[in-house]
């Protein structure tokens, strides 16, 4: 029987299921502004954290004990804060533009987990910004989760 819209059917109400259509819609588009969120936020640190670096734009502090060993040794390489700068350039932007995220959240994972095990256990006084990060990248990769479907497949397809 046609009940007057473009589908046949128009849900009958009290059977709870206009609810679960707009329950639905509300957890889709909450998450979809989470994510924006988000990846805004982890864009611009990453942004703001290569271009102070890379452009010399503020004096770096002075480090003392482990820090300042862990320091020197990156620095001793002669190419890796240069090359680890760039990658936060490229995933901050990414993240800001929201073009491949997918990949930006899997490129930047080490480099997260990284500075968040730095904080752990050279510099602790950097957790309150190195907690945030890690559980924005996870949550990230969470919500692009079936972007990695064939990547963590056991075979070849």
């Amino acid at each position: 029987m046609f009940h007057g819209t473009i589908y046949g059917h128009v849900p009958y109400p009290g059977t709870g299921a206009v609810d679960r259509i707009s329950n639905e819609r509300i957890k889709y588009w909450n998450m979809k502004i989470l994510v924006i969120i988000v990846r805004l936020l982890m864009g611009l640190m990453f942004l703001f954290a290569s271009i102070v670096v890379l452009f010399h734009l503020v004096k770096q502090p002075e480090m003392k004990g482990n820090a300042k060993l862990f320091m020197d040794g990156i620095m001793a390489t002669g190419y890796f804060m240069t090359l680890l700068k760039v990658t936060e350039l490229v995933c901050g932007i990414a993240f800001v533009t929201g073009r491949f995220v997918p990949l930006a959240t899997v490129v930047i994972f080490p480099i997260t987990l990284n500075i968040l095990l730095y904080h752990v256990f050279v510099a602790p006084e950097g957790l309150p910004v190195a907690i945030p990060l890690m559980i924005g990248n996870l949550f990230l990769a969470f919500a692009c989760r079936k972007n990695y479907k064939t990547l963590l497949a056991a075979r070849i397809a």
